[in-house]
């Protein structure tokens, strides 16, 4: 249903504050296996989950800003979600040295709850991100591109218990930073689109960019 006028700000600010909230909940969860099992990717989700309740809670302090700043926000939130790409560069140079196979059990059991959360965040962002500009735009890709990522780790679970080793784990690592690069791209094109309008709204010619 769409949001009217009066109620779009406040519906908008509660989704977020919700979506931040779950969020930063499992983001205890899956660091906590991640780190037990030994697990890259999965290490790297965990960081993704804190990433997204920091995007989410500028969302919120954020709403109610004019257009431009708004679109130098969602510039900025293209920036943060590659900063998971740090950690996962890190963690597959030390793997490469010790290729151990995580375990394969709680490193489906932490995926499948992954997934869960970041599809419900996914939908929860969905229905307002017609409202929410680029920001918005910034934190449902990032939730969006996190079910692949939890899918996929499912997925290489089952092809470590038949190799044995923790390659796999490894690749997928090296994935992710693709995965977050590709959202990254799509935020900031976006948030291009949004200082476009702002520029055209504020009567400037654009006609020469």
């Amino acid at each position: 249903m769409p949001m009217n006028a009066a109620s779009a700000p406040t519906d908008l600010r509660r989704t977020v504050l919700v979506v931040a909230a779950i969020n930063a909940a499992y983001f205890i969860v899956e660091v906590s296996v991640a780190v037990g099992i030994g697990s890259v990717a999965l290490l790297a989700d965990s960081v993704d989950f804190l990433e997204d309740t920091a995007v989410n809670l500028l969302i919120a302090l954020a709403l109610g800003w004019s257009l431009a700043a708004r679109a130098r926000v969602g510039r900025a939130l293209a920036l943060v979600i590659l900063l998971p790409a740090v950690a996962v560069i890190a963690q597959v140079v030390l793997k490469i040295g010790d290729p151990e196979a995580p375990a394969a059990g709680p490193l489906i059991l932490a995926a499948a709850g992954a997934a869960l959360v970041n599809l419900v965040a996914a939908l929860l962002l969905a229905s307002i991100r017609a409202n929410g500009g680029s920001m918005v735009g910034a934190a449902w890709f990032a939730a969006r591109n996190d079910v692949v990522i939890n899918v996929a780790i499912i997925a290489m679970a089952l092809v470590t218990l038949w190799v044995g080793t923790g390659w796999p784990d490894i690749v997928l690592g090296a994935l992710i930073i693709v995965i977050n690069g590709r959202a990254a791209f799509d935020v900031w094109r976006l948030a291009g689109e949004e200082s476009l309008a702002a520029r055209a709204l504020a009567g400037e010619d654009i006609d020469d960019d």
